[in-house]
């Protein structure tokens, strides 16, 4: 079984954010790879990584980074899959902006899409939503997802129908 998404992150310490994404992809039954890689200490892994992603069935990467963040952004420089970066809060991080500005501001001609800070289960969803334009098994995990969150708020409310206050009125 080839991937056809790849997760990738600077480093295992990025993985209790990343796991995230995997968990979502075995509930999605989405075959994927996950590797540690960095733009910085292992620059001509990355570049081979990156080059050879559609050879090996990769056909979405979501890459997670901390600090200075550059790997989505090298990685959707070096691919021409989609890229979807995850900004994460890290130990060496301001508050999360340097990740997150890192993998927005990206110049034109080498887009990342970017997800919120630590937000690994919402990249994997729109890859997900990516790899559903042309598989219709997926397709149908997707919208079976999304009417599941519908579900959710359907509940929400008929439970919300049971709180009591003194000027309610539904």
């Amino acid at each position: 079984m080839k991937p056809k998404v790849s997760i990738i992150m600077g480093s295992t310490s990025d993985l209790p954010i990343m796991e995230a994404a995997a968990k979502t992809f075995d509930d999605f039954g989405i075959p994927f790879e996950i590797n540690a890689l960095s733009a910085h200490r292992t620059p001509d892994y990355a570049m081979e990584f990156a080059k050879g992603a559609y050879d090996r069935g990769v056909r979405v990467i979501i890459a997670g980074a901390g600090g200075a963040a550059h790997l989505p952004g090298v990685i959707a420089a070096l691919t021409p899959m989609p890229v979807i970066g995850v900004p994460i809060k890290s130990s060496n991080s301001i508050d999360g902006w340097d990740s997150i500005l890192s993998i927005l501001q990206m110049p034109s001609g080498i887009p990342v899409a970017t997800v919120a800070l630590d937000g690994a289960k919402n990249a994997a969803i729109l890859a997900a939503q990516i790899l559903a334009t042309g598989d219709p098994e997926i397709l149908a995990t997707v919208v079976a997802f999304k009417a599941s969150l519908a579900e959710k708020i359907v509940k929400a409310n008929e439970e919300l129908k049971k709180v009591k206050f003194k000027l309610k009125t539904n």
